[in-house]
């Protein structure tokens, strides 16, 4: 499988980016969610509410981290591939990989003409990385790198573990706000919780329809904040972020005109872009930040690029 030949860039250095400014906010806005989980808990069984929500949380958190990577290459039909039939995406990612100190992952190939990639997996070294057929034919060998280098980005920084546990959270607080709605309506909430006050039906019933919707708002911008973030290691272990900027153009424009067939919502995050586009609700609440700003930021990263 062949690419076009790709322009090599020359001389070109990538000022380092401090990740701590985006750490600081995903740490925010995880705490957020926990918050939000604990309150719904509280309503419902006063202290012991909040401690069985906690505890129910980290055990959906570790089903979730743990079999994460099988649910997501399963759903979106991927199949491991050999060095053999991939052989440039294998060179690729095994000299990023031992650039960055990190294990080799696993590669998968997505039979979708749809240009798309992702990364997953509970750690770095059970990580894997995934490509369409799509993607194959229309990046040049030094865009591709692009794209790998912000997945393997993902696979350094754990990202594939804070979107796992985040969404886990958010769908926990989506669920309590169902129950609370439903012994609303059957008239269950108002008598006495587990530590023997009077629970506050109307600011129950107000929690459990608007946290769910805050919940998922924190969600995806945790995926948002971990993407920027991925962007610009990307580009640093590269070397240039061209190539990136380039790439995310090419497959913003080809998912907007083609969404992936496998793609789902509970997957989209992981993509490079958006594999939703033009799918009704999907499109208005974003997992990914928009293509423009990111590559915007990319380019600033250039030498010589005065940064806002």
């Amino acid at each position: 499988m062949a690419w076009n030949e790709p322009t090599p860039t020359r001389g070109t250095t990538v000022p380092k980016v401090s990740g701590s400014s985006g750490y600081l906010k995903t740490f925010v806005l995880m705490a957020g969610l926990i918050a939000l989980l604990g309150i719904g808990g509280s309503m419902i069984g006063g202290a012991q509410g909040m401690v069985l929500f906690a505890a129910i949380g980290l055990v959906m958190n570790f089903v979730m981290y743990w079999f994460s990577d099988r649910i997501a290459l399963a759903t979106n039909g991927a199949r491991p591939v050999t060095r053999e039939e991939l052989p440039e995406v294998y060179d690729i990612v095994e000299r990023l990989t031992k650039k960055q100190g990190i294990p080799m992952p696993r590669i998968f190939l997505i039979p979708s003409e749809t240009p798309n990639a992702f990364a997953t997996g509970r750690n770095p070294e059970h990580a894997a990385v995934a490509v369409t057929e799509g993607i194959l034919r229309i990046l040049d060998r030094r865009q591709l790198e692009g794209v790998l280098a912000h997945e393997l980005a993902h696979v350094k920084n754990r990202d594939i573990l804070i979107a796992t546990v985040a969404a886990g959270i958010a769908g926990l607080v989506g669920s309590l706000g169902h129950m609370i709605q439903w012994a609303g309506m059957f008239g269950s909430l108002g008598s006495r919780d587990g530590d023997g006050r009077d629970t506050n039906i109307f600011g129950a019933l107000a929690w459990a329809i608007l946290a769910p919707i805050m919940a998922m708002l924190i969600q995806l911008a945790v995926s948002r904040s971990r993407e920027y973030a991925a962007d610009a290691s990307g580009a640093e272990m590269v070397g240039d972020p061209e190539p990136l900027a380039q790439a995310l153009l090419s497959l913003e424009n080809a998912n907007a005109a083609r969404p992936m067939e496998h793609a789902g919502p509970a997957t989209a995050h992981l993509y490079i872009v958006n594999p939703l586009h033009g799918r009704s609700f999907a499109s208005l609440l974003s997992t990914h930040p928009p293509v423009e700003e990111r590559v915007k930021r990319l380019r600033e990263m250039r030498p010589g690029v005065r940064h806002a």
